[in-house]
């Protein structure tokens, strides 16, 4: 494009201003322009000056203030010249008030400039048509919108035209700025209504100022139209109003209609410009469409256009959103390969992204890679890692962060403290998380409602119920009003603290003051009246929470449920999960463990197996607690078969056993009849091979403890499905207990610690305090273990124990 094209589309906004004085003038103008920046006692030596001339200082004061910048000065020189016999009267014609009133808009003295206009009006001087446009200009510049607009009508009124077209596009600019399109609407039509053949008050810049704004708005086809009526119906006539349409249709999300206009673009012979891209790779963007992304980005690289660090940036931005992989050192080698210097919002993104999927120590590589690179963190950059930091339970690094934060210029704010507080409280570090609330006080920054929201439900998570309501207390006093949530974090800990009826105050008191408790409020009341078997007051809750248009969840179903599970009426939990699935809210593994409790409660195995089965074809992962239950039915109704089946495909999908589940085995298999015992082995060969069932009845035929060989058969499933961590802590607890490491648990964890890839670390690891005998004991059960290794794999562990016992 054309750099006339482009001087007509945004002129030049300081124009120099013509020199019309006089040649007469011009001399003595320079003389007393001298002597003003040069005499300390200046009134005495224009006095002389102008004493033998015949030129008034009325005639000449509007071209010497035009050309002085020293605000102090010019006031001085208007105050003395109006004192002046000679410009009593000559004043009146405005010139030097007009030019005064320039030399102070230049400067953005705005409260002289209202004082002189007030000394104007008492005067009845009127000022020129110049210096109002330049004031409109000014005020418009400095964001004063509603002062501009107000000189703009007083220049309509006064000279029957607008201001001039550079004051009227600060003015349409600012307006749009102000989403105050129809304001600025309003300005244009009189700007093209009072222009004519010599003057002409609206200019393309001027065009494109409301066509921007319109789009804004998100009414593209309006700033299209405007256009058309401008130059004709269907012509844009430049690259410019291109990209102003362009990103009007991507930014109300219509990027098909944003494309066709790209494609308009070129078909009419206009080269896309690097904005132009960036809009339309913006757009994309959003869509995560990263085909056509890549497609644009090996246009640009066609015709040699730098990719800037925006466009990568929202590339980058997009990427991370939609889940994409984003490797972040390749992505910054790519950048600066490319000649593009990442910036720290680059980093933040980046950061961010890894921050989310928890790689702390990528993100700590980024913030020092900025760093080295020159680049300032900003504030994001640093609460990101402290929200990180403190969710990992890495206070003392969280809190060196804030310091070297602080020491760096930043003053942590609300966020930042905020961000520290809350991943305290969620590392139940309650008491350092008061601290540092005491600490943010000491420097000005006050609490809001969500940190006291946090703070008092750690404090409720504690069973510190009195700490919580003095923090209540303060928050109050501190003159916070409490929100829906805090009201909320007070229901649900008058609850766990086994206070319905304070609960219930509280929830009535929300509603009396107008707050809306909100879904978690509702549920939050709802779980209350559950624990307590509240049922009808549960349900009434429920249907009060409808009519303030809340649909229950399935937080408030599943509460429900599981109380009436507690209470054992099944066929009331069974209805309620009818009306869940009528109402189209997906159960999520609460419900569906819920049920599953309730049908083991009452013996009835089958339907718990079922109902386990339909929330697998449901997509919905069981967790420790449905397996554990499953566990525990199963050994109380002495099918240990199935206990033992659920126990291994349990780990088999890596769901982590907890002490719970251990006991339920145990137990079951301790204090059933050895009857039950062979049975159980018996069913396990008629279906599937239970490792666990292998190894109990081995170690019971070789004479072991039942409560002994049941542990170790917990240990050696834990080890053969990679669990070595949770095999060590059982372990220890076992010791706790009296047991000891045996030689059978000696080879279930040799063969994890192998599995680990860790067989050099063994000794470092577990202890060996096996006699000969034991270790070839522990031969024949390794070499058991050997068996449900899985196709391809390998251990050592036998190999090692031969080796212990040949050496």
């Amino acid at each position: 494009m054309s750099r006339f094209l482009l001087s007509r589309i945004k002129p030049r906004q300081n124009p120099k201003p013509s020199w019309t004085s006089p040649p007469i003038f011009k001399n003595l103008v320079n003389v007393t322009l001298h002597i003003l920046k040069t005499h300390d006692q200046w009134e005495d030596s224009l006095d002389t000056e102008f004493s033998d001339s015949e030129i008034l200082v009325s005639d000449i004061a509007h071209f010497v203030l035009d050309r002085l910048h020293d605000v102090e000065l010019g006031l001085k020189f208007f105050d003395w010249a109006s004192k002046r016999p000679d410009c009593s009267t000559r004043f009146s014609n405005g010139f030097a008030y007009s030019s005064l009133l320039k030399l102070l808009g230049r400067s953005r003295v705005f409260p002289e400039i209202e004082s002189v206009m007030g000394s104007m009006k008492m005067e009845q001087v009127k000022p020129t048509h110049e210096a109002l446009s330049l004031l409109v200009r000014e005020f418009a510049d400095s964001g004063f919108v509603d002062k501009a607009l107000e000189l703009y009508r007083l220049v309509l009124k006064m000279y029957d035209c607008v201001p001039s077209v550079f004051a009227c596009n600060s003015l349409l600019h600012e307006l749009v700025k102000h989403r105050r399109v129809d304001v600025a609407q309003k300005v244009y039509d009189e700007m093209l209504k009072k222009g004519d053949g010599e003057n002409i008050y609206g200019d393309n810049y001027s065009t494109c100022i409301i066509a921007r704004g319109l789009c804004k708005e998100g009414k593209v086809e309006e700033g299209r139209k405007l256009i058309g009526d401008r130059w004709g119906k269907g012509c844009i006539p430049n690259v410019v109003f291109y990209n102003t349409l362009i990103d009007g249709f991507c930014q109300k999300g219509d990027v098909d209609g944003a494309n066709l206009l790209f494609k308009e673009l070129k078909l009419k012979g206009f080269l896309p410009a690097l904005k132009t891209y960036g809009t339309m790779i913006n757009g994309f963007c959003k869509k995560g469409n990263f085909a056509e992304i890549d497609r644009l980005l090996m246009e640009m690289k066609e015709r040699d256009l730098n990719i800037n660090v925006q466009i990568y940036n929202n590339i980058i931005d997009a990427r991370c959103k939609h889940g994409c992989v984003v490797e972040a050192v390749e992505t910054v080698k790519k950048m600066i390969d490319n000649g593009c210097e990442p910036d720290i919002v680059t980093y933040n993104t980046l950061m961010n992204r890894s921050c989310r999927e928890g790689n702390v120590e990528e993100a700590d590589k980024l913030f020092e890679q900025a760093r080295k690179r020159g680049l300032m963190p900003t504030k994001y950059s640093y609460t990101l890692l402290l929200h990180v930091y403190c969710r990992d339970g890495e206070h003392t690094r969280a809190l060196d962060l804030l310091i070297e934060m602080a020491e760096r210029g930043f003053t942590p704010d609300l966020v930042s403290y905020g961000a520290l507080i809350h991943g305290l409280v969620f590392a139940e570090q309650v008491d350092m998380a008061l601290t540092i609330r005491e600490k943010m006080m000491e420097r000005g920054v006050l609490p809001d409602a969500g940190i006291y929201n946090v703070l008092m439900n750690g404090l409720f998570k504690k069973g510190k119920l009195p700490a919580a309501k003095m923090l209540f207390a303060e928050m109050l006093d501190q003159n916070i009003p409490p929100d829906a949530f805090v009201y909320a974090t007070l229901v649900d800990g008058f609850i766990r603290d086994g206070n319905l009826e304070d609960a219930r105050q509280i929830f009535n008191l929300a509603i009396e003051k107008g707050i809306d408790p909100g879904i978690v409020g509702y549920n939050a009341m709802i779980k209350g009246f559950c624990r307590s078997g509240m049922m009808k007051d549960a349900l009434l809750c429920m249907k009060k929470m409808r009519k303030e248009h809340h649909f229950p969840d399935e937080f408030t179903y599943s509460t429900i449920i599981d109380g009436y599970v507690k209470l054992q009426d099944l066929d009331s939990a069974l209805k309620v999960f009818g009306l869940m699935v009528k109402q189209r809210c997906k159960p999520n593994v609460v419900t569906y463990t819920s049920l599953i409790n309730g049908f083991c409660k009452k013996g009835h195995s089958a339907r718990a197996v079922k109902t386990f089965k339909e929330m697998q074809s449901r997509g919905v992962e069981p967790n420790v607690v449905t397996y554990s239950i499953l566990i525990g039915g199963f050994c109380k109704e002495g099918k240990l078969a199935e206990a033992a089946s659920f126990f291994e495909l349990m780990l088999m999908n890596k769901c982590i056993p907890n002490d719970v589940t251990f006991h339920y085995l145990v137990n079951g298999f301790t204090n059933i009849a050895p009857a039950a015992i062979s049975k159980s082995s018996n069913e396990s060969q008629e279906h599937e091979r239970s490792m666990f069932l292998d190894f109990f009845g081995m170690m019971i035929s070789d004479g072991w403890v039942r409560r002994t060989a049941a542990y170790n058969s917990i240990l050696i499933c834990l080890c053969r499905y990679d669990m070595l961590k949770t095999a060590l802590q059982l372990c220890d607890k076992m010791l706790d207990k009296g047991f000891f490491l045996d030689l059978v648990s000696f080879a279930s964890l040799l063969h994890g610690i192998c599995l680990e890839g860790r067989s050099q670390e063994w000794k470092s690891i577990i202890p060996c305090n096996l006699n000969e005998q034991e270790f070839q004991s522990a031969i024949k059960y390794s070499l058991k273990m050997d068996q449900y290794l899985p196709q391809g794999r390998t251990s050592e562990a036998t190999l090692i124990l031969q080796s212990l016992v040949e050496g």
